[in-house]
């Protein structure tokens, strides 16, 4: 039997919880994000800006100067988390089986209800609007790919410059029919130089992609050919991920001025690496790969990422290696935007491995011993009281 699978995505999410506490934004063009003058961004807006063009991610003084008259809302991240909190209590009551995607979408499987997919998806959808004053958009279909796809359709076929609310279903077996008409850039996965390379070759629509000889496609592509191909017929047997395991973790600063003083970069690289540090010790995980991120004033981005010896979640390693990674990309006296340090790789840190595979000697004792004093400084007079010192910058 097919399955049933329901992708729910919350309109415009962060400005209808601020709509919430403040009904008089309703029906205005508004964005939450950070002020212009502080390089800030765009984090939502409401459908009224959009019509200006304004979209998530986009600088604030672009989206200002596109709509002059935009009101510009300070976010509050954790009012966003309690609200999304609640709508995910009300997807796990109506089956466990939840996929959460991010902190405004999410999967559900109700295969084994007894109810069909279109009315359960209109039953929730009411049911958020009227407990929790939140509008979503949902698809329902035979599997993740195709449901997602479906909510995007829904939603811009209901442009109407409010929250869409719509609810897209794509029956068993007119997956392909459904996905044929769309542009090639539809399917979930196809970024812009990989549709060009299909346009190349003629394929504008899913349809074309699904016509295409899938041996062809293999040889261009490799394996994701195949998989391209299988998608465009609307094929995904994708379970649902019940557990997120997150496989970075970063740490990024955008400055309100550019910045070109070599200490004050790398003093924000140390504290970059002592906030990954942290986060990952908290949730007992370590990482194989660190990278840096780095923006210059013109917004070109530059990354650059070593792999380690050994997983860590030590501050002094990452931030040596961060360091060191800063010394291959950055010239004396050029200005950054912005700067990021990162982890990737992640599993479960069970200890360092070097401590398992032979006998604690003095010095592992010493680095233990040093590691705690650094944390009680830390927590009684903030985190900026002492750093590890590295070989790449001997004034630390």
């Amino acid at each position: 039997m097919p399955r049933t699978i329901i992708h729910l995505d919350l309109d415009a999410f962060f400005c209808a919880v601020e709509e919430q506490r403040d009904p008089s934004l309703v029906g205005k063009s508004f964005a939450v994000g950070g002020r212009p003058e502080e390089r800030g961004v765009v984090a939502s807006c409401s459908y009224a800006a959009r019509r200006f063009g304004i979209h998530s991610a986009l600088s604030m003084a672009q989206a200002r100067h596109r709509c002059p008259h935009l009101l510009i809302v300070p976010a509050r991240f954790a009012a966003y988390r309690a609200a999304s909190a609640q709508v995910m209590d009300r997807l796990r009551a109506l089956t466990p089986l939840v996929e959460q995607l991010s902190i405004d979408e999410a999967f559900l499987d109700v295969s084994d209800a007894s109810l069909p997919g279109e009315l359960l998806a209109s039953r929730l959808q009411a049911t958020i609007r009227k407990e929790l004053g939140l509008p979503c958009s949902l698809g329902v279909a035979t599997n993740k790919l195709v449901a997602k796809i479906a909510t995007d359709v829904g939603k811009a076929s209901a442009q109407t410059g409010a929250s869409p609310n719509a609810l897209c279903v794509v029956p068993a077996g007119t997956e392909a029919m459904f996905l044929a008409p769309l542009p090639t850039r539809a399917l979930w996965g196809i970024g812009p130089k990989t549709a060009e390379r299909l346009a190349a070759l003629g394929i504008q629509t899913i349809g074309d992609l699904a016509s295409y000889p899938e041996a062809e496609l293999a040889r261009r592509f490799g394996k994701y050919g195949q998989e391209l191909a299988r998608h465009a017929r609307g094929i995904d047997e994708r379970a649902l991920q019940l557990t997120h395991v997150a496989r970075s973790l970063s740490k990024e600063t955008t400055f309100a001025q550019d910045v070109s003083e070599e200490e004050t970069l790398r003093q924000t690289i140390r504290a970059q690496a002592a906030a990954v540090s942290q986060s990952l010790q908290r949730k007992g995980m370590s990482g194989g790969t660190v990278r840096l991120k780095l923006r210059w004033p013109d917004f070109t981005t530059i990354t650059r990422q070593a792999t380690l010896a050994a997983p860590t979640n030590q501050e002094a390693v990452i931030a040596a290696t961060a360091a060191r990674l800063f010394a291959q990309v950055w010239q004396a006296g050029r200005s950054v935007r912005l700067l990021g340090v990162g982890v990737s790789g992640l599993g479960v840190s069970l200890c360092q491995p070097s401590l398992w595979e032979r006998e604690p000697t003095p010095d592992d004792e010493k680095r233990r011993q040093v590691q705690a004093t650094v944390a009680l400084l830390r927590a009684r007079f903030g985190e900026e009281v002492v750093w590890w010192g590295g070989r790449e910058h001997s004034g630390d």
